[in-house]
């Protein structure tokens, strides 16, 4: 398998196996398809190196459908590669027991707890990949703050990589990130009239 060059190597005295193993974030971003599901790609390298994989899915509903979603769960049920945990903004977080009607929480409020639980689980290095997926949009909206969520990504302890996806991601997020992708549309079914479809939307 051809191994790549860097363009530049940085005088920052690591040696080439540091630099190369060094944590990751990774932005996938643009109006095009593909953000999650390239993340989702990336989950499953992970998935088979062994690595603990924690998807934080930040969408207002949980009848949003992530076709990947039940085959990463299958996956990491079984315990031939790392463990999978999948947690849905739209279900309410799975670590929060409450009842819904009264009170509920707005999405705000419901992104903001996602946030913390992602913060508490880099602190405790819960998971060495960790999918914030659709996180681009709370940002984007100033529901959570981006100085800060690149300050705990700054200040992240051990070997954790970190995939933000979806539209409008925050130009001061690019610009700290390790690996941005921008997805572009060329072209797309739904532009002529055709709706999203199983196995391909979801």
């Amino acid at each position: 398998m051809p191994q790549g060059q860097p363009s530049v190597v940085p005088d920052d005295g690591l040696t080439t196996r540091q630099r190369r193993n060094r944590p990751l974030v990774i932005v996938h971003t643009g109006i095009g398809k593909g953000k999650s599901t390239a993340a989702f790609g990336l989950a499953l390298r992970a998935w088979n190196q062994g690595w603990p994989i924690g998807v934080f899915q930040f969408v207002k509903s949980a009848k949003w459908k992530v076709g990947e979603e039940n085959a990463l769960k299958v996956l990491g049920a079984s315990g031939e590669g790392g463990s999978v945990n999948w947690n849905k903004m739209g279900e309410g977080w799975s670590w929060i027991q409450r009842a819904p009607a009264e009170g509920e929480q707005s999405n705000e409020e419901k992104a903001r707890e996602g946030w913390e639980q992602v913060k508490r689980d880099l602190a405790a290095e819960t998971y060495q990949l960790y999918v914030l997926d659709e996180f681009a949009y709370p940002l984007h909206w100033g529901w959570i703050d981006t100085d800060e969520v690149i300050e705990t990504l700054r200040a992240r302890p051990g070997n954790q990589h970190v995939i933000i996806t979806g539209r409008n991601a925050p130009e001061a997020l690019l610009a700290y990130a390790d690996l941005v992708t921008d997805m572009s549309k060329v072209k797309h079914p739904m532009d002529a009239g055709q709706k999203g479809q199983r196995g391909i939307e979801w």
